[in-house]
């Protein structure tokens, strides 16, 4: 259920004003006026609750549904319990996004200054921002409008973060320029140095690192993920793109637009990757790899040379998706005969 503590949660929705809201069509117009207390899954849904159907997997468990309204699409709405009001979307995995954001905002700080936050004089902060308690601003730093620093972040010296961009509390941000309208959550760490090192004589010698981090807009970094800088060209995530919590990107990478990377990925340095690139839970990706647009690389795989465009790949090293499972139908079938 949702805890309403947590969130600015609109009451009073009828099933009118929530189809208008996910672009639906409500079956029954006559039971429009009816109000909706809450949003909830399938099976804990209560007769004042709306519920989503949208996997023809789950057409006994709707059959079953209590609620007072149910989004579905057209083909799946003969499964829905009777009594229960239908409304129709083309897509209700979206239809369900626009509702939750009209009936639940995330509760944002009154923009203010903390008396505890240290800001350089040389940094400019734009309108409307929260600095929270403890945040340290370096010098010649730019925050646009509307941003929100939480409490204990380190912005280094001349950082740009764009307009509309959250820290979470407890990040660090070196050698960064940021986008508008971002998300970086709760611990992450963003430009700290590449792992570059030079054996010399029998001792590891640091190489510097002189690039920075470029992030666009609208991009999430997940709590406690870091990206080094580059070494000397830029360490680059691309607008849209998905960062887990607990991803590494290394020094030099470029991740093109909307990339997803799922938790525990790691990629080493100098690997450029396409657009719309999705790589599954604790994926590893070996440096100067070049992993074309639309790959899906699916979890725990071991990638170890470059990937074609638009590939599915899997396993360690990965492969193709139907050469893994030949593999796999492979050893199972030699497995039995001993």
């Amino acid at each position: 259920m949702v805890d309403k503590n947590f969130y600015n949660a609109k009451t009073g929705v009828t099933l009118a004003q929530a189809a208008e809201v996910m672009s639906a069509t409500l079956q029954n117009p006559d039971c429009g006026a009816e109000k909706i207390a809450d949003i909830a899954t399938m099976k804990s849904a209560t007769p004042s609750d709306i519920c989503f159907f949208y996997d023809r997997k789950e057409k006994n468990a709707a059959s079953e549904i209590k609620a007072k309204a149910c989004v579905t699409t057209a083909d799946l709405q003969e499964f829905v319990a009777a009594g229960v009001a239908i409304i129709v979307s083309d897509n209700p995995k979206l239809a369900f996004i626009k509702l939750n954001e009209f009936m639940y905002a995330e509760k944002r700080p009154t923009p203010q200054i903390d008396a505890g936050a240290k800001i350089s004089p040389s940094a400019k902060i734009g309108k409307n921002c929260f600095i929270g308690a403890f945040a340290v601003i370096g010098d010649n730093v730019e925050i646009g409008d509307s941003c929100i620093i939480e409490p204990n972040v380190v912005i280094a010296h001349d950082c740009k973060i764009g307009e509309n961009t959250r820290i979470g509390a407890g990040a660090s941000i070196a050698y960064a320029v940021i986008g508008k309208n971002c998300y970086i959550y709760t611990g992450a760490r963003i430009g700290q140095d590449g792992f570059g090192f030079q054996l010399i004589n029998g001792q590891h010698h640091r190489i510097p690192q002189l690039g920075r981090v470029i992030i666009g807009d609208d991009v999430e970094i997940g709590a406690n993920a870091c990206i080094d800088r580059g070494a000397l060209d830029d360490t680059v995530i691309g607008s849209g793109s998905r960062l887990d919590n607990l991803t590494q990107i290394a020094h030099n990478d470029k991740l093109g637009h909307g990339c997803v990377i799922v938790a525990q990925v790691g990629i080493a340095g100098s690997c450029v990757l396409g657009d719309y690139v999705v790589c599954g839970g604790q994926v590893g990706i070996a440096d100067h790899l070049n992993i074309g647009s639309g790959v899906q690389i699916a979890a725990q795989s071991g990638v170890m040379r470059d990937i074609e465009a638009g590939q599915v790949m899997m396993g360690s090293p990965c492969v193709p998706f139907k050469d893994f499972m030949r593999q796999v139908a492979f050893l199972q079938k030699n497995s039995t005969k001993k």
